[in-house]
């Protein structure tokens, strides 16, 4: 494996029960690299980032993040986990905590962080999405688009390796989405490295490196975005984005 590839994914395959949700995935994200995922729903996109990121486990094949094959449990999953960050559609935020607090959480418990330190840092990347304001704030407080602003912030707290976002706009607006790609959009000028499923074909086509097409569990092609969506080369993506696509 490469020395500059962050994920490898070869071979994988998932079922639930009868149904297969992924069948023979292969993809290599490199360092520094924005690879986003599009499809049609229930493609298998969202089972990907899940089994990246170890919350699903696999039937087939491997998952390497950094190298390392990722453990099936324990302790040593954890700590893969804990280099690669995870970006859900609901926020998932803990609503009793403060946005401060949700941010700490993690780098004082899995990484032993001092507080001090770890708030100084928060601040940090609070500031860095737009929310130096809001620390000391509830979340049911903030707007939807504010709540993804503090998890991105708070998967950035562990200093991941790569980051994964799963419709990370979904359920939000499109003032909000706006609120949110723009912060995506900065982490990727910035290096960071991140594998994106989103309904988002803009975004996608200003801000990924590759896109990847996903249908019925397999990747059907990959290409930088200005070749996929003005010359796309399956007829399956070709009809996903006729009907995606304005015309």
């Amino acid at each position: 494996m490469a020395l500059d590839t962050a994920v490898r994914i070869g071979g994988v395959s998932k079922n639930f029960g009868e149904l297969r949700v992924l069948d023979d995935v292969t993809l290599e994200l490199a360092r520094g690299e924005v690879v986003v995922l599009v499809g049609p729903s229930g493609s298998g996109k969202s089972t990907l980032c899940r089994c990246i990121n170890g919350l699903e486990t696999v039937d087939s094949g491997e998952i390497l993040v950094g190298g390392v094959a990722l453990p099936e449990s324990g302790v040593a999953l954890a700590q893969t986990r804990s280099r690669v960050g995870f970006i859900f559609q609901q926020f998932n935020l803990f609503p009793h905590l403060s946005v401060l607090d949700n941010v700490t959480l993690a780098p004082r418990l899995v990484k032993q962080t001092p507080r001090p330190q770890a708030e100084a840092q928060a601040r940090e990347l609070l500031e860095r999405v737009g929310l130096g304001d809001k620390a000391d704030a509830r979340p049911s407080t903030l707007s939807g688009g504010q709540q993804q602003r503090v998890a991105i912030a708070r998967a950035l707290a562990m200093e991941p390796e790569v980051l994964l976002f799963d419709e990370p706009t979904s359920s939000l607006d499109p003032e909000t989405t706006h609120e949110v790609t723009e912060v995506m959009e900065q982490l990727a000028a910035a290096g960071t490295t991140m594998l994106i499923v989103t309904h988002e074909m803009g975004f996608a086509r200003r801000t990924a490196d590759r896109v990847a097409f996903m249908d019925s569990g397999r990747i059907v092609e990959i290409a930088p975005p200005a070749e996929f969506f003005d010359t796309p080369r399956s007829e399956r993506a070709q009809i996903f984005l006729s009907r995606v696509l304005p015309h």
